[in-house]
């Protein structure tokens, strides 16, 4: 969802967003997301303002993350738009080749950061391109931590050395 904060006179728009809970494994997913993104900070994921566990006005549980609003959408809307435009102005300017390996060169980054310099390394296990959002620079920014896995802990793998394995770990 697209939401506002008012902050001080200020309005944030922001990125809301919330877990159904009757759906199998959406609690555990909220759970892996607040981990992954509670200690880790860098220009290419997305920053997380927020996030609330509550309960709703009809006592069921809610759940639900806050996230910096990206202006231009998912890397998946600009690779794949949709076809069905009434009128071609409406459709979305196509990526050169340029700002394609801006984004890829941000995703890597993002990858690098959550490999190679989080205290615990951190392996996404969902990156696709609906998962990588832009902002009004067209800055790639890694999103959806919700099967991310936790390398030392997941697995038992020593990182200290530098050098990891994917084995035992499932993902695409």
């Amino acid at each position: 969802y697209k939401g506002t904060l008012d902050d001080n006179d200020k309005q944030q728009i922001v990125a809301v967003k919330v877990f159904n809970l009757l759906r199998h494994g959406a609690s555990k997913s909220f759970m892996a997301e607040c981990e992954a993104l509670r200690n880790i900070k860098h220009r290419n994921l997305v920053e997380i303002i927020t996030a609330c566990s509550s309960v709703d006005f009809h006592g069921n549980d809610f759940k639900a993350l806050v996230y910096k609003y990206m202006d231009r959408g998912s890397l998946e809307e600009w690779l794949h738009p949709p076809t069905d435009f009434e009128d071609v102005r409406e459709a979305p300017e196509s990526l050169n080749l340029d700002q394609r390996l801006e984004i890829a060169i941000d995703v890597a980054c993002a990858l690098n950061y959550l490999h190679n310099h989080c205290e615990i390394p951190i392996v996404h296990c969902d990156l696709k391109p609906s998962n990588v959002l832009l902002d009004n620079e067209m800055t790639g920014h890694v999103s959806d931590f919700g099967l991310a896995r936790f390398l030392s802990q997941e697995t038992g793998i020593n990182v200290s050395n530098g050098h990891t394995s994917s084995i035992g770990i499932k993902g695409t």
